[in-house]
């Protein structure tokens, strides 16, 4: 049966009602003392709702994410029942999701799904958390044993940035990445956080190849300024009816098309250890949106290691495969570029708020294409998001556009 699952047919089909992002909020990366995980989605929520004319009858759907993952202290499963009190609604469409950083660009497909259907005419989407202690203790250490296979992985001394070098080695080896061009990827996220007000790097001034290669050494081949920086944060994005959408915000982010593959438990089960199914919810998301890679404008990414947005810039067909890094090399995902990437900073720069991951990454996108990017906004007819969960396992891929 080894091989049997890895092909997939992709029906082409257009979704009915024209879904879309009509209103997003988000809660500037940092630190949140005195708030729970729980307690930072009520802030962030209260947040939302000061900045939006909407009251419980303009939701009849709810959609969160489990409170208190990244601490390692045990995440509640039942979040949306909280919430559905202190919105003050009793939804038809609800339910507390969690496929890790994946979660976001699948809840909105869900959402999308079920205003297609009629099960819904506008779903809140809600994520909010903290990040792990970082470290070999604590709750880095809890994630490390969750997401490592029992008997072949955690006992050997399995450890997130050691787990991701795996892919970052095996990619270097078999299409010819070189360590500068991961440097790269860090200096172009930093030219954009210094475009975002919110960014946690943004006063920290830009970088240079130089200045990642000279950075603390963490696993090899990434040195501090390769990993992403831990935080805490979070967001809300209401999608919407088409026509509800266009009530709400004159120019909507519309759902155009998006894709999902569930690859493998553990890393050393991947199919591929240089593409970890990536391309299959990208050609499924194509598929369904009717485009291809060549209408993408700005493409934003899950960027926990410098990696990966070389990784999937190939596997979503926005590069070739092995110039990934040759794309970043020549600067052509910073500003100035031909396909923006990562435009608020990335989780490298803007911030990796934990339980929240994923979800900045999808905001902006939502932003870019609603023209509400301030000093970032490019041109973004057509917007790419690709986010995954576990160690690269679970991927999803999503499109938006300014016309649906």
């Amino acid at each position: 049966m080894g091989g049997c699952f890895h092909e997939v047919n992709v029906r082409t089909w257009a979704l009915a009602s024209e879904p879309a992002i009509a209103a997003v909020e988000e809660l500037p990366p940092g630190k949140y003392e005195g708030h729970d995980g729980a307690g930072m989605q009520e802030l962030v929520l209260r947040r939302f709702l000061q900045s939006h004319s909407l009251g419980p009858r303009d939701v009849d759907g709810l959609l969160v994410c489990p409170s208190g993952m990244a601490s390692g202290a045990g995440a509640d499963i039942f979040v949306h029942e909280r919430l559905n009190d202190v919105l003050g609604i009793r939804p038809r469409f609800c339910e507390t999701v969690n496929v890790g950083g994946a979660t976001y660009t699948i809840m909105l497909s869900r959402a999308a799904l079920a205003i297609s259907a009629g099960l819904a005419n506008a779903v809140l989407c809600i994520g909010a958390g903290k990040f792990p202690k970082v470290g070999r203790g604590g709750g880095a250490n809890a994630m490390a044993r969750m997401i490592s296979h029992p008997d072949f992985e955690y006992p050997y001394g399995s450890f997130i940035p050691a787990l991701y070098a795996l892919a970052a080695t095996r990619h270097m080896a078999e299409r010819g990445t070189s360590r500068d061009a991961l440097a790269a990827v860090a200096v172009s996220s930093r030219e954009w956080a210094l475009r975002h007000p919110d960014a946690l790097m943004r006063n920290a001034g830009p970088l240079t190849v130089e200045m990642v290669l000279a950075s603390r050494p963490i696993a090899w081949p990434f040195n501090l300024l390769d990993c992403s920086v831990p935080c805490e944060g979070g967001a809300v994005f209401l999608v919407a009816h088409g026509d509800r959408a266009r009530e709400i915000t004159d120019q909507p982010a519309y759902v155009l098309g998006f894709g999902e593959h569930h690859d493998h438990g553990n890393i050393t089960h991947t199919s591929d250890f240089a593409t970890m199914g990536a391309s299959v919810s990208a050609r499924a998301a194509f598929e369904m949106a009717d485009l291809s890679p060549s209408d993408v404008q700005v493409a934003e990414l899950y960027d926990a290691f410098t990696i990966n947005p070389i990784l999937l810039l190939e596997e979503t067909g926005l590069v070739a495969a092995a110039k990934g890094g040759h794309f970043f090399l020549d600067g052509r995902g910073a500003p100035g570029g031909d396909l923006p990437v990562n435009t608020y900073g990335g989780l490298l720069s803007f911030g990796h708020t934990g339980d929240a991951s994923g979800m900045s990454m999808l905001i902006e996108a939502a932003r870019q294409v609603m023209g509400k990017a301030a000093d970032r906004q490019v041109s973004a007819e057509i917007a790419l998001v690709h986010t995954y969960g576990g160690m690269m396992a679970d991927h999803s891929t999503v499109l938006l556009g300014r016309t649906p």
